[in-house]
């Protein structure tokens, strides 16, 4: 990929962009003073004692963030239209979670407080729990990201000949949305609540498009 061609697809949709340092510092903001001793609606429900606590889920966790990268990079530098109707999706899904943030502070109450094992992979899940705190959790913003990944690649024209591409990336959304589960990052609640409004802002934005 040439630096060039990439400034110029900057210089021509940057203004898409403008809404992701908006939405990043609202997030940080929200860590901070929604807390579990502020206070919260815990979104945990008696399903989610039924499923297990799985460290290695934390790799397709973590793969959420270079899949919503390369999905976005690849729609800026080839097709303008399909990069649109991406950022449209996420600005309008992650801004309307922060919303309801705001109006209903939400958490779960799922993480081990001891790690049952000790091993790379629950010392990765232990340095996220550091990081990313256990509120602000419904919708699931995961769930949201994914779908709009996937909602993206499967309307967009110059993909529909790449079917083992538009699969795989399908099935790596769908793996992001279980592996909140398993590593107790959200609960079951959480993620309906990330299908339910990805679907709400994804159909009148993608459906146009769609072509199974």
């Amino acid at each position: 990929m040439r630096l060039s061609t990439l400034f110029s697809a900057l210089r021509r949709d940057w203004k898409l962009i403008l809404w992701l340092p908006v939405y990043l510092l609202s997030f940080l903001v929200l860590e901070r003073f929604i807390t579990p001793s502020s206070g919260y609606w815990a979104t945990q429900l008696p399903l989610d004692g039924l499923i297990p606590f799985c460290e290695v889920f934390v790799l397709p966790y973590c793969l959420w963030y270079p899949l919503l990268v390369a999905v976005g990079l690849w729609l800026l530098l080839r097709d303008s239209a399909a990069f649109r109707r991406y950022m449209r999706f996420l600005a309008l899904t992650f801004f309307l979670s922060i919303l309801f943030w705001l109006l209903v502070p939400n958490g779960q109450d799922l993480r081990p407080a001891v790690m049952p094992r000790d091993n790379f992979f629950t010392r990765w899940v232990a340095g996220l729990y550091a990081i990313d705190t256990n509120t602000n959790v419904f919708p699931s913003v995961h769930v949201l990201g994914s779908m709009g990944a996937a909602w993206a690649v499967w309307t967009t024209p110059s993909l529909r000949s790449r079917k083992e591409l538009r699969i795989f990336v399908l099935l790596l959304a769908a793996l992001i949305c279980v592996s909140t589960l398993f590593i107790k990052q959200h609960s079951v609640l959480d993620v309906i609540g990330g299908l339910a409004l990805g679907l709400l802002v994804g159909l009148p934005i993608f459906r146009p498009t769609l072509e199974l």
